[in-house]
């Protein structure tokens, strides 16, 4: 299910939902070999006919393709709200792409592509789902529903946030987080992709954290990263120029000056984090942009079966 594959087929973003779809059936096809074997039907459009239940919604046309009986699945069999979040601040336009480079190689675009490729997961399940972005204001909401319609207007959505805003957004997650977390009233998945760059207290971010888990909500956090700039600070040694993405402040150092002392901070803080996730029963879980999208299938799947 590498991504890279896919790549001779899909041109451009335009195809957001075919790629998406290419990589659920990936991921589908080879729930086979995973400790997932026997879940494949949960995937399907259709689900196994029981003996005893009505024939109403059997579906003759694939009984003539198979000789077995299925039944449709109905939009109304929603049994999961899922509630997508998406940082959307300048910082998550990094790293910038080169020509020719796929646009999950960056931090927007791999969270843009995860989200349509857990929508695409969601609609399969006839679940539904909602979706809130934020930067320095909050800039988009819809609230969970299960409708094609609806699936349509969030790819477009997603599809938009490729484009770069010529003007930097600070990141404010604490004041949306907030937000977020008030909007959610009834019983949700959360899932939040960020790269956690938050001037200011952290304590003030891990208390936002901890209020999007009222109401007993299940909160899932992808920590977006470009790990190899981000936490190897794998840069060579000629002096460069490093600029803040959201407030334009500039430093220059060579970079094994402070590529150990960096290093350290990076490994203190991801640490910080994933211990207070964990403390706060809220699903920590790296991820690194251009990578394949089976840690986070795999991830939602495990979570969603203990959702209860």
């Amino acid at each position: 299910m590498k991504i890279e594959s896919q790549i001779e087929k899909i041109s451009s973003f335009q195809h957001l939902e075919l790629l998406a779809n290419q990589v659920v059936e990936g991921f589908i096809s080879g729930m086979h070999k995973s400790p997932f074997h026997g879940f494949s039907a949960e995937f399907a459009e259709h689900k196994t006919y029981n003996s005893g239940e009505s024939t109403k919604h059997i579906d003759w046309k694939l009984f003539a393709k198979t000789d077995r009986l299925y039944t449709k699945r109905f939009e109304e069999e929603t049994n999961l709200r899922c509630h997508l979040i998406i940082d959307n601040s300048t910082s998550m336009h990094y790293p910038k792409l080169e020509k020719g480079e796929p646009f999950f190689y960056n931090k927007i675009g791999f969270s843009v592509l995860a989200s349509a490729v857990l929508m695409n997961l969601l609609k399969k399940q006839r679940d539904a789902v909602g979706m809130s972005i934020y930067s320095d204001s909050y800039e988009y909401y819809a609230p969970e529903k299960g409708s094609d319609r609806h699936h349509r207007m969030l790819l477009s959505k997603l599809e938009g946030l490729l484009e770069r805003d010529q003007n930097p957004k600070q990141t404010d997650t604490i004041t949306f987080l907030h937000q977020i977390a008030e909007k959610m009233h009834r019983r949700s998945m959360i899932i939040l992709f960020t790269d956690m760059f938050q001037r200011g207290d952290e304590q003030r971010l891990f208390n936002a954290l901890q209020h999007l888990k009222h109401d007993k909500h299940k909160v899932v956090l992808f920590h977006v990263v470009d790990a190899k700039t981000e936490i190897g600070f794998d840069f060579d040694n000629a002096p460069r120029k490093f600029i803040d993405l959201e407030t334009g402040e500039e430093v220059n150092i060579f970079a094994d000056n402070v590529k150990q002392t960096y290093e350290k901070s990076v490994e203190a803080y991801f640490k910080k984090l994933a211990q207070t996730c964990a403390q706060n029963k809220i699903k920590y879980v790296p991820v690194n942009v251009g990578a394949d999208f089976e840690k986070i299938l795999t991830t939602y799947l495990v979570e969603k079966q203990s959702f209860g």
